[in-house]
């Protein structure tokens, strides 16, 4: 049976429903405000909606502490609710992808407050303990500045707990079988509810062979395959995308030689090196991060994306690449973060320049893989540097010039809508750039209407073209169907010959933002010709020549 490799063509949009709409007045956004927006993702073009959590959390980070992963925080709504969310997705033709946050918990989680009350408590095992402080606890942070330890003492428990983020975020066994069986019944729970598969948080400390060892863990491949074939198993077509900033080397480990393990990662190294060649014009780090991205199993696939929920990631950068990369989006020390990232949104990092988002946008849209769109990047969305930490990327969401942008009824707001400065919700807001011909927002909605007519993209084989380091040009071919996309980092017009393989019966080269066509020479040269920032999406033959399929599509 040939597998549903839907996930190959989709377009991802990041949910958070805090801050997308509210409708009950509480100031906190909803599954009902959720629903009512769904037309509108529907006609941007999303396929595929990945809510961040909204299981009952104390919210001290985001829900990402969660404290009963069976069920729906009241502040967003019902079961029902989620359910009734699901089924209006099913019935616009778009999946529901959520957060599977399992690395660690909430501390007011009925298991870790069973665990400090009882050391024979069955759920103690369900976490890792030290009787006296270890020597490298305060070693391993993931926020430095904010984080001191990866240890901290129960005075209830009379034991030291790990936990490899916040300290109300105690870490979960997964060497502990029990935790295994749990974390496979919360996926299966989830997926009977009508879900099509999951964003995993924090992969790479969540598969700890030994959960003991903290400090060197040995990573337990045989978990992803067990929640893989547990999960397409209830749904044949269920999707597990990972969250895991590792080099493509180790990242082809995630996937499994034989393809059985996950099915996406996010391609953090081509992430970091996007923005090095945004910032520097010079695009050799991208092209070799491309390079190393070659070899996925054939159910395989990378998640691209600007930027997420998170800070800009760049630790995976040199010091003098990284810094760089401050110097253009993230000059001020308010702006950083962790001393390894950039709490900013897209937009403000790019200057608010059309003709610098549409390039960013553009090399997102058609490097190889699955696009994902962080909720209000499509409207060019500011941040606000007077929250705290990553706060400043998540305030809520602008819909209109009215009172709280018509985020809310409520004069407070889970968090300060931005209402000052050329990205207040007055200037910056979906029914204003609605009808605007040229806005950001209906800009988008072209780029991936376009998008979705080349699945060759997502689906076929793909090789990087030998082009200037201020060009950067990839080849796509499958089944039948080849494009070209080339874009320039620079603010200088360049003029650029391309040696392409033409694919049989010469098909003219034709521009799909143009249509206008060329054809190579006889040894496959085609001159192009781009302006400051400019790109160019062509196919050979267009979207409109019918093509003599090798084989049929799938």
């Amino acid at each position: 049976m040939i597998p549903d490799l839907w996930y190959k063509t989709a377009i991802i949009y990041s949910l958070p429903l805090d801050t997308f709409l509210d409708t009950d007045g509480d100031g906190v956004g909803d599954f009902r405000g959720a629903m009512r927006r769904l037309d509108y993702l529907h006609g941007l073009g999303v396929t595929a909606v990945w809510l961040a959590p909204f299981q009952p959390s104390p919210r001290k980070d985001h829900g990402y502490d969660i404290a009963d992963y069976y069920g729906v925080d009241p502040r967003y709504g019902s079961p029902g609710d989620f359910v009734e969310f699901v089924n209006a997705c099913r019935q616009r033709g778009m999946r529901v992808m959520m957060d599977l946050v399992v690395n660690h918990c909430s501390d007011q989680h009925p298991w870790f407050q069973a665990a400090i009350a009882d050391p024979k408590s069955r759920y103690r095992d369900f976490f890792i303990w030290a009787d006296k402080k270890p020597a490298d606890a305060d070693e391993g942070v993931v926020f430095p500045g904010v984080q001191e330890s990866t240890w901290t003492y129960s005075r209830q428990a009379k034991a030291w707990y790990f936990h490899r983020f916040f300290k109300f975020q105690p870490d979960l066994n997964i060497a502990n079988p029990d935790v295994q069986a749990e974390v496979l019944k919360i996926v299966g729970y989830w997926l009977e509810l009508g879900v099509s598969g999951f964003r995993m948080d924090a992969v790479p400390f969540m598969i700890a062979q030994d959960g003991i060892n903290t400090a060197d863990p040995q990573p337990a491949y045989g978990l992803l395959r067990d929640i893989r074939a547990m999960a397409q198993w209830r749904k044949g077509d269920a999707v597990l995308l990972a969250e895991a900033n590792i080099p493509p080397a180790e990242a082809l480990r995630y996937f499994g030689e034989d393809g059985d393990r996950l099915h996406m990662v996010f391609n953090f190294p081509v992430n970091q090196a996007l923005f090095h060649a945004l910032a520097t014009g010079d695009g050799t780090l991208l092209k070799q991060a491309l390079a190393d991205s070659h070899g996925l199993p054939e159910t395989g696939q990378w998640a691209n994306f600007l930027r997420n929920h998170d800070e800009l990631d760049l630790g995976r950068l040199t010091d003098e690449q990284r810094q760089q990369v401050f110097d253009v989006f993230g000059p001020e020390p308010e702006m950083q973060l962790y001393g390894r990232g950039i709490r900013r949104r897209l937009a403000p990092m790019l200057g608010g320049d059309a003709a610098w988002l549409h390039l960013a946008y553009s090399l997102m849209l058609t490097l190889p893989g699955t696009p994902v769109l962080r909720y209000g990047d499509e409207i060019g969305m500011g941040d606000d540097l007077a929250l705290p930490e990553r706060d400043a990327a998540r305030t809520p969401m602008q819909w209109s010039a009215g009172p709280q942008g018509g985020f809310t009824a409520s004069d407070d707001p889970v968090r300060p809508i931005i209402a000052e400065g050329p990205y207040g919700f007055s200037e910056i807001n979906v029914a204003q750039q609605r009808s605007e011909p040229g806005s950001l927002l209906n800009w988008t909605e072209r780029a991936i209407r376009l998008r979705q007519q080349l699945p060759e993209i997502g689906r076929g084989s793909w090789q990087v073209l030998d082009t200037p380091p201020s060009v950067l040009a990839i080849r796509y071919e499958w089944d039948g169907e080849v494009s070209v996309f080339i874009h320039n980092l620079v603010r200088a017009a360049c003029e650029c010959t391309l040696t392409l393989t033409v694919p049989e019966g010469g098909r003219a080269l034709i521009c799909l933002q143009t249509n206008e066509g060329c054809r190579a020479d006889t040894e496959g040269k085609v001159k192009v010709v781009l302006e400051p920032l400019g790109y160019r999406w062509f196919r050979f033959g267009g979207l409109d020549e019918l093509v003599d399929y090798p084989g049929e599509r799938h």
